[in-house]
């Protein structure tokens, strides 16, 4: 396997419909891609699955069987993922070549403020490179009002969450907020999936994130011998 994209974020963000809108442009473009799916709890997709977590393990399953919630059983499904790398992963990462990509379509947090923690939780941890994307532009009418939250400002931050939130969590929200303020490395890219140059901006952001195709060969051009350059 040579290049990857981990789609991480808030359920319901929007995760599975930029993975099925960027399959339809590579598509387009005559570019191969493959998708993975890591959510236990998918159910249906609008692109072909090149590789299925629910082929080791199913969310429904693991409910019925254990008895447990959906957040209890997710993380057993992503433990149980953890524990069967080599098995299952690694052996179906096997049938892809060096310059094959892959996305990755996981499942993770909720809200906002969430999706700036898990992004830079992933960040840190993972040390890979990175793009955070503010998905679901299509549906904001006044794309203004979303300007503030491209580069989340922390004293407006602050005081929204204040607002909605009991004033016990006043501290928690506090200290939240200032360890995003002190790291700065959380800024995001706005997709709107009804406009083509869009997504395709953000995958070349990715693109050019991961160094994809850089040490593809230079394709020269071969003129005819009779043009006008002779």
């Amino acid at each position: 396997m040579g290049y990857a994209q981990l789609v991480i974020g808030p359920a319901g963000s929007g995760k599975s419909t930029y993975c099925s809108s960027l399959f339809q442009h590579c598509e387009t473009l005559g570019r191969s891609i493959h998708i993975v799916n890591l959510d236990p709890a998918a159910e249906n997709f609008n692109y072909p699955v090149a590789m299925d977590i629910r082929e080791l393990i199913n969310l429904d399953d693991v409910m019925e069987e254990l008895g447990l919630g959906p957040n209890g059983g997710l993380i057993y499904c992503m433990e149980h993922l953890e524990d069967n790398l080599d098995d299952w992963l690694n052996e179906e990462l096997d049938n892809y070549l060096d310059d094959d990509y892959l996305v990755f379509d996981c499942p993770d947090v909720t809200k906002y403020i969430s999706g700036c923690m898990a992004s830079l939780s992933a960040m840190v941890q993972l040390e890979l490179p990175h793009i955070n994307i503010l998905s679901k532009m299509d549906l904001v009418t006044n794309k203004r009002e979303v300007e503030k939250y491209l580069d989340p400002e922390p004293h407006h931050l602050l005081s929204e969450l204040n607002e909605r939130m009991a004033p016990r969590f006043k501290k928690l929200n506090k200290s939240l907020i200032e360890l995003v303020d002190e790291y700065s490395m959380v800024s995001f890219i706005p997709l709107d999936l009804r406009k083509e140059s869009s997504i395709q901006y953000i995958l070349a952001q990715i693109d050019n994130c991961i160094q994809y195709g850089e040490d593809a060969d230079v394709k020269i051009r071969d003129f005819d011998e009779n043009n006008d350059d002779e």
